[in-house]
């Protein structure tokens, strides 16, 4: 679907790609066919962050659910809204024992995807309201829905480190301001670890990752009508950044490589060897994990973790 130039694709096309580096905010990745690429990269084997933060969930769903008795959960970032059901069990289960009602609001930039395990959600938890809204949570006017008791904001899957420094305490901050006093916001991250761990999750051997990355390549192809553009002439690249404590993501051109984006009407050239960064996966040290939350007015009030310590699930309260 081609968008239009008030798009916010092309506004990120415009301000990245003519960047040194280029580069383009990960959120275009999650298309409706990246959304389920990533599915799918959440079952590779090299891809332990699923799995861990399932853990974490699978174990304490139901003391998340009686620790913040919210009646409404917002999640950002939903996608197919998998490990989700660990909470959403939890919370159903809690509203049927105390008569109140519970409602379920999944956020998302896909609408395709979002829409889709909305009618699977609704049919599967017919106790709980689902609300879905399209819409991008790191927008500066960031608002949520009314609700009438506790709210619970949840941000899992890592997606946190996706942020760099600054964009961070940025987001943390307007979060902090559109919750209420006695809201809660339950942050999944992963935590620093080996590196040869830490690159092979985000360069898997089956290619399920290297399909994700260039998938950019075709959002942009598509949305914004771009002509000389194809996604066989970028090779994925993965490597971590010791000095920043993040993976990065790449695409690097395997030739001279010459577009025109008839939404943008603009060229743009890259020569053969030069990336384009399309993602960075920060990972985390827990105690300054927790500062950042509580610098941002989000005081940390309990946290979780694996068996192997790979994966954190941080709560905070307004």
């Amino acid at each position: 679907m081609t968008a239009s130039a008030d798009h916010p694709l092309a506004a990120d096309a415009l301000d990245g790609l003519w960047s040194d580096p280029p580069t383009l905010p990960t959120k275009w990745l999650y298309d409706e066919r990246g959304s389920r690429l990533f599915d799918e990269i959440t079952r590779v084997p090299e891809y332990y962050p699923t799995r861990r933060e399932t853990e974490i969930l699978q174990e304490h769903s139901a003391s998340i659910a009686a620790a913040t008795d919210a009646s409404t959960m917002v999640e950002f970032g939903s996608g197919t809204s998998t490990k989700t059901r660990l909470l959403l069990r939890a919370f159903a289960d809690r509203a049927a024992q105390t008569g109140n009602g519970f409602t379920y609001v999944p956020l998302d930039v896909s609408t395709e995807i979002l829409e889709s395990s909305a009618v699977t959600l609704a049919a599967d938890y017919p106790g709980i309201a689902v609300e879905p809204v399209v819409g991008d949570f790191t927008a500066p006017d960031l608002a949520l829905p009314p609700a009438p008791g506790p709210r619970i904001v949840v941000f899992l899957g890592g997606t946190i480190g996706n942020f760099d420094d600054k964009e961070r305490a940025v987001f943390l901050e307007r979060l902090a301001a559109a919750l209420a006093p006695g809201d809660f916001f339950l942050l999944g991250a992963d935590l620093v670890k080996d590196t040869g761990r830490l690159v092979a999750a985000y360069n898997d051997k089956a290619g399920v990752t290297a399909d994700f990355n260039r998938n950019m390549i075709e959002v942009l192809r598509s949305g914004l009508d771009a002509q000389g553009l194809y996604v066989d002439d970028f090779d994925h690249i993965a490597r971590w950044n010791p000095r920043r404590h993040r993976i990065e993501m790449w695409l690097r051109a395997r030739r001279d490589i010459d577009v025109y984006f008839e939404v943008l009407q603009r060229s743009w050239r890259l020569p053969r060897g030069a990336e384009v960064l399309t993602e960075i996966s920060t990972k985390f040290d827990r105690r300054a994990l927790d500062d950042e939350l509580g610098d941002a007015g989000l005081p940390v009030v309990q946290t979780w973790t694996d068996g192997a310590e790979d994966f954190v699930l941080a709560l905070s309260r307004r």
